[in-house]
């Protein structure tokens, strides 16, 4: 998923403290992807936190009538040095790139790319979907891993049942769930249905940062409320996440966690690196490529059986950019 703002750090939306240490993160709305864009809700990054883990970018979008909106069409984009984690609740997203990869995104099925040193992808929401929902997620890559060979895996879980709740673990382990897809740091990435009423304790990590997003009902993080399309952020320390359902109807979240990654970087258009050089390289090579002046050795590579052309990367600022984490 491409970002259009050309630099997502430097471009706020609010947080307030809550309860027990809770901080809550409320999203902005910004457009998603080439001249037919489609809004979403964005919640990472922000001034205040920057990452949760290695979770470094969370886009929450829909339910969203694609006969009125147009759904999503994202040309050929690029990526560096992080994961792209794609989640959706309804509809269908056509995924394409540059290692030869394609694939359908499905509810309830994880599709996951690792860019690495480079890997150019599409996202085309499919002529059957009529309505689109879902969450596009990054994860930040170590430095040790930023210069990792591209990938895509897919991965669907089985849900687990639980007292007052239905968990699909994608990501890391809990709910006695493990999901064998492969990541560079330790984390956590779990949808969880709660049902009206339900109160429910998951196991985590003491060491790992934890997010909660709303996606629908009425949520409470130790007793901090959240609202739809908030980002509950709870700090390292605690080997539970208590969750609970105060409203009548089902509730929804995506549970998200950590360890905190204890680096810094520079997320600018849809590149994640360790220095501003990383960036006007990456950059660089980007815009070479898509004019057809790059090496034998691409970096990105071709996005083949995509219909249009690729999407240019923005200028960059006048100022150097700084690392944030």
């Amino acid at each position: 998923m491409s970002n259009v703002e050309a630099n997502s750090v430097e471009k706020r939306c609010e947080s307030r403290p809550g309860g027990e240490g809770i901080e809550v993160l409320s999203p902005r709305e910004v457009p998603l992807g080439g001249p037919r864009a489609m809004p979403v809700r964005r919640t990472l990054p922000q001034r205040e936190r920057s990452l949760i883990g290695a979770w470094c970018f969370a886009d929450h979008y829909g339910p969203d009538d694609v006969g009125l909106t147009g759904g999503m069409n994202v040309p050929p984009h690029p990526h560096t040095g992080l994961q792209t984690v794609s989640w959706l609740f309804t509809g269908e997203i056509e995924h394409r790139d540059s290692i030869g990869s394609h694939a359908m995104v499905r509810p309830g099925e994880l599709n996951l790319m690792t860019a690495g040193r480079g890997i150019a992808h599409s996202e085309v929401s499919t002529p059957e979907t009529r309505i689109l929902h879902g969450a596009q997620l990054w994860v930040a890559l170590p430095a040790s891993a930023q210069d990792a060979p591209p990938a895509f895996d897919t991965y669907a879980p089985e849900p687990v049942e639980l007292d007052g709740a239905t968990v699909r673990v994608f990501l890391g382990t809990t709910a006695g769930s493990t999901s064998p897809v492969h990541t560079f740091s330790p984390l956590l990435g779990a949808e969880v249905l709660l049902d009206p009423g339900a109160d429910v304790t998951f196991d985590i990590e003491p060491g790992f940062e934890v997010g909660v997003l709303v996606d629908e009902g009425d949520v409470r993080l130790r007793g901090t409320p959240l609202k739809w399309a908030e980002l509950g952020y709870q700090p390292p320390g605690s080997s539970v996440v208590a969750l609970r359902n105060t409203g009548e109807t089902r509730a929804r979240l995506l549970l998200l966690g950590g360890e905190p990654l204890g680096e810094q970087v520079i997320m600018w258009w849809n590149f994640l690196g360790r220095s501003h050089d990383d960036i006007v390289g990456y950059r660089r090579d980007w815009q070479s490529e898509i004019r057809g002046a790059g090496s034998a050795d691409y970096r990105f590579g071709t996005v083949e059986g995509y219909d249009g052309s690729a999407l240019p990367a923005p200028e960059l600022p006048n100022s150097r950019l700084k690392p944030r984490g």
